[in-house]
């Protein structure tokens, strides 16, 4: 069993060899890897991406910088017989039909291939004609990102910080915590006991990403697939108790460890790990309004996606990726339609607060990093009101809810997004002299024109940070 994982070792580095070198020497490939925390529109994004670089008149920041060199974009049927395509034709008619709506979100990996016949330039462009780039798109849960940072701690390291958790967000984990209470973890282990603790756990790690919060981890609890009611997601983190054996403490143990073996180690292996760019799509605005602790949480959360793609000679992800690590990590603050442009300042401001604490937290260096305030798919029109004296910059959308058509005013974010990042580090409960809120809109009806992808926000600017160098 030993020598046939070295084998398959050596036979997947030698296929990356040899991929590498046809790459450099050929048709070059970038893997942009695309992800996002708890509901932030990742089929959206990747579907409007996808359009917009097929159609690019939306797309001025983009292609400006290019100046013209993209002669031709093309899907192609992607590289990877083994991982499902990432459904754009569907996806892209449910957002832009007659009766628009929001496409099924991210649920497994998937992939799509777009190329690009790019003109070259400087003295030689005369003597050759158009190279091709290919584009990979790979799309997967955010959920499973937050896993990583569980390979560096033991179960009773990672239990101690999960339940930690746990009692901090005691109006959702409070049947579980009142379980546990009354579980004997140094006792022979029930399964019947086994499975009902994970459940409970399970509900409220939901029960925690419905009410805004980030870190939700292990996310395959939370998407379960073909995994579900297996052992490797039956466990909980336990307080620390005798660790003997045929315990449920024991036992857990060793389901946590098989989690982190069986499930973790091979999707950064095989998919993570061959990833050149990454965009982390982030909903700021949804954490805002369920309040401090769930923008404190969004920091926690932060800071474990930027340990994730910290370089680390001794880490065991370093070993994986070898000398292959990310380049650029973009952050994207999403759904910027919710706000008139006026407070897209703000907004961006925001994100890159964030940002910048968690690199500090994370004590993070190594790729080059990036934040965006943006909306994948506009759906909203700005409007401004007079209401008792005062001026207010509106959006008019459709709700999902009920199909009325409103306008909405979220609240005013500060200018200084120190006075949010303070309130969510002093554990406040709720916003002092502030209300913001956050409504679920539908797709807008758009009739797309020719040579004209579905409309954004900023789109153009976040491809340009991801791949502007790259297509150059």
């Amino acid at each position: 069993m030993v020598l046939g994982t070295i084998i398959d070792g050596i036979s997947r580095n030698a296929e990356r060899m040899v991929d590498g070198v046809s790459e450099r020497l050929f048709e070059p490939v970038i893997r942009l890897g695309v992800t996002g925390l708890s509901r932030s529109g990742k089929t959206v994004f990747i579907t409007s991406l996808v359009a917009n670089l097929l159609d690019t008149g939306r797309m001025s920041q983009f292609t400006g910088a290019l100046h013209g060199r993209i002669v031709s974009v093309f899907l192609q049927p992607q590289p990877d017989d083994t991982v499902p395509r990432f459904d754009y034709e569907t996806h892209l008619a449910a957002m832009t039909g007659a009766k628009p709506f929001w496409p099924q979100s991210t649920r497994s990996v998937s992939q799509l291939r777009l190329s690009f016949r790019i003109q070259p330039t400087g003295i030689i462009s005369g003597l050759r004609g158009p190279r091709t780039v290919h584009l990979d798109i790979v799309d997967y849960p955010g959920e499973w990102l937050l896993d990583l940072p569980l390979m560096d701690f033991s179960f009773t390291e990672w239990s101690a910080q999960a339940l930690k958790l746990a009692k901090g967000r005691k109006a959702h984990a409070k049947d579980f915590l009142k379980l546990l209470s009354d579980v004997d973890t140094s006792a022979k282990l029930n399964e019947p006991l086994a499975q009902k603790l994970a459940q409970s756990f399970t509900r409220y790690l939901s029960a925690s990403r419905d009410a805004g919060y980030s870190a939700c981890a292990p996310g395959r609890f939370l998407m379960p697939g073909d995994l579900e009611g297996s052992p490797a997601l039956t466990f909980c983190p336990l307080p620390e108790g005798a660790n003997v054996r045929g315990s449920l403490y024991r036992e857990f143990s060793r389901r946590y460890e098989a989690y982190k073996s069986k499930i973790i180690k091979p999707f950064f292996r095989d998919h993570f790990a061959r990833i050149d760019r990454q965009i982390v799509l982030v909903d700021v605005l949804g954490a805002v309004h369920h309040g401090p602790q769930a923008v404190a949480d969004l920091r926690l959360a932060m800071v474990n996606v930027l340990k994730a793609f910290r370089p680390g000679r001794n880490s065991w992800l370093g070993a994986i990726l070898g000398r292959r690590r990310v380049e650029k990590i973009l952050f994207a603050a999403t759904k910027a339609d919710h706000l008139h442009h006026s407070q897209h300042r703000k907004l961006s401001g925001l994100m890159q607060a964030l940002l910048r604490e968690a690199k500090d937290r994370a004590e993070f260096s190594g790729a080059q990093t990036g934040s965006v305030a943006l909306a994948s798919l506009r759906t909203t029109v700005e409007e401004t009101f007079d209401h008792d004296g005062q001026t207010l910059d509106c959006v008019r959308g459709t709700l999902l809810d009920t199909g009325n058509e409103v306008a909405m005013y979220a609240g005013e974010l500060p200018d200084d997004p120190a006075q949010i990042l303070n309130a969510a580090r002093n554990g406040d409960e709720k916003w002092l002299g502030a209300d913001y809120a956050v409504m679920s809109f539908a797709p807008a009806k758009v009739v797309l024109k020719q040579g004209m992808g579905p409309p954004h926000i900023r789109l153009d600017k976040a491809v340009a940070f991801l791949l502007g160098d790259k297509l150059s």
